[in-house]
């Protein structure tokens, strides 16, 4: 009997420690440091903001990652299905050369950044980042709508990008 009530309040201590996922990015993650496709710095603030009103796929990816190539003719279906999403790649290639030759062997289209803090630095903290590839939607509003996905089929990735 003693065990019927153990169980319960274990699981009522389990689920009370799950945290939300933030809707926000830390002023860390939003000043973090990332290289256009034309070798130029810029933030992930300015990246956000040059994007303002409009939903965002964020994909992140390199192009020695095999689930992350796995994953581009699904990445390519949803830009086909939501047009109007903007869809931003951030690369964690070992060099920006072999970064921008994967963006053209595979056929890239969107706005594509080299992350040179890699998986050390303020953004790939913020995120948690553990694994790629590693898909995230920014709302209209400029609010994290879905914090983290590892497949471009997810359904929660795919009803972001519909309704927003």
């Amino acid at each position: 009997m003693k065990y019927l009530f153990i169980i319960p309040l274990f699981l009522v201590t389990i689920l009370s420690c799950q945290t939300e996922e933030p809707t926000q990015f830390s002023e860390e993650a939003l000043q973090d440091t990332f290289i256009t496709i034309n070798d130029e710095t810029i933030t992930f603030a300015k990246i956000l903001e040059k994007h303002k009103g409009k939903t965002i796929l964020i994909d992140i990816w390199a192009t020695w990652c095999r689930d992350c190539i796995e994953e581009m003719p699904r990445v390519k279906a949803l830009q086909q299905e939501v047009p109007d999403v903007v869809f931003v790649f951030l690369s964690l290639d070992r060099s920006t050369s072999s970064w921008k030759k994967g963006i053209n062997t595979y056929n890239l289209k969107g706005d594509h950044y080299f992350m040179q803090s890699g998986w050390d630095g303020p953004f790939a903290d913020f995120i948690d980042l553990d694994w790629i590839s590693r898909y995230m939607v920014v709302g209209p509003d400029g609010q994290i709508k879905l914090f983290d996905a590892i497949k471009a089929n997810n359904i929660h990735l795919r009803e972001q990008l519909i309704t927003n």
